[in-house]
């Protein structure tokens, strides 16, 4: 495993001292309802993380779901968990720089959703008060990364068809269809029909299928697709040592990919072709670096996966996605891929199939407070004990 990436910010001098966290629970609406195998979202019910330290404020976003089933985790246990046992180890500690924070938590086990938000809560203030931007710290050099678009699943063919083509018309680059057993090959073979072999287009299983399924699974070679995402259960890695010798579409890992060490098992047992990168699910972006660092060292190409964030979470997402080893489209929409409004003051738009990678200190986003105001439907402020 490669040891901490041990990137730029601060040069490792600067600390915080944290002296409140809030913690909000937002529920924000839809433009559209977005299912997958887990199930459908029609708002985005998450907790976001406003750290409030000696050298200014910073927020994170929690990317939770509202139910455990992408997860162990759900929006329901972020503000208890943190009540009771992450807060307690930062709030009043001296001398907390981003890298610490995971060092702290570490003897809690999994929540690494929660864990993530409270990290990128305190990058954006210790990068903020350092003036320099999340892209600077991770060695970006790119002033763009393209935009993919996660197309859940539709009640036709028909339907998803017309949907994909107004995502090509808006100038995506990549189409990603999310697929269950009994919706898998009928669609697929639609909108290549429609569209052609010159559309990148990739599939998400989200874990729906059995190593049993393999038959079925091998069927997708004629489709050219870049990759088969999670077709199995997450702790099935076996089965995708199977699934790659069947087939000839790369296996790529997301729900599995929970950690450096696990993607390192995975590298050695020829588990993985392509490894989805979402900071929220490894624990933070510091470990999400880690993990690029060790696939890049291997020759396994990395993209960044998407979890419908506000624009708290897609301007760091952006970013992230423009690190050297990023080789291939993520599900870097815009914000309105998601949502009518955002909560933040500038939310990233998509131009020319592409997004912006954010250049202003801290994480690269300006919080709308009225926004996050009306979207409110839970608050709760943790302080450091007085003295």
């Amino acid at each position: 495993l490669p040891a901490d990436p041990g990137r730029g910010g601060r040069g490792g001098d600067g600390t915080v001292r944290i002296e409140a966290i809030e913690l909000r629970r937002v529920d924000i609406p839809l433009v559209t309802p977005f299912r997958t195998s887990f199930g459908t979202q029609d708002t985005r019910d998450c907790v976001l993380i406003r750290v409030v330290t000696d050298v200014g404020d910073g927020w994170g976003e929690c990317v939770t779901m509202p139910w455990p089933l992408y997860s162990a985790e759900s929006s329901d246990v972020v503000i208890p968990i943190v009540s009771a046992h992450m807060a307690p180890r930062l709030l009043g500690v001296d001398g907390i720089g981003p890298r610490d924070v995971a060092r702290l938590l570490a003897p809690i086990r999994g929540h690494r959703m929660t864990k993530a938000g409270l990290e990128a809560a305190v990058l954006d203030a210790w990068l903020r008060a350092a003036g320099q931007s999340f892209a600077s710290f991770l060695g970006v050099a790119v002033e763009r990364v393209p935009c993919g678009v996660s197309v859940g699943i539709h009640d036709s063919t028909e339907a998803l068809v017309e949907t994909v083509g107004g995502y090509l018309d808006e100038g995506y680059v990549r189409i990603k269809l999310k697929i269950e057993p009994g919706n898998d090959l009928a669609p697929v073979a639609a909108v290549r029909r429609a569209f052609g072999d010159d559309v990148p287009l990739q599939v998400d299983a989200n874990a729906a299928y059995e190593p049993g399924d393999i038959p079925l699974l091998r069927r997708l070679d004629a489709f050219d697709l870049l990759l088969i995402e999670q077709p199995f259960d997450e702790e099935r890695l076996l089965a995708n040592v199977d699934l790659r010798a069947a087939i000839e579409t790369p296996v790529c890992l997301d729900e599995s990919a929970i950690s450096a060490q696990v993607v390192a098992d995975a590298i050695r047992l020829g588990a993985v072709d392509i490894v989805n990168l979402k900071a929220g699910r490894v624990g933070g972006y510091l470990e999400a670096a880690r993990i690029h660092d060790l696939c890049v060292a291997h020759g396994v190409p990395v993209w960044c996966g998407g979890m419908v964030e506000t624009g708290i979470g897609r301007a760091a997402n952006a970013a992230l996605a423009g690190m050297a080893g990023f080789s291939l489209p993520g599900d870097n929409s815009g914000f309105d891929r998601f949502y009518a409004t955002d909560i933040v003051a500038d939310p990233l738009r998509m131009i020319d199939g592409h997004l912006r990678v954010p250049t202003t200190p801290g994480m690269g986003f300006e919080v709308d407070p009225e926004a996050i105001e009306a979207v409110t439907v839970e608050r709760v402020l943790l302080e450091a004990p007085s003295g």
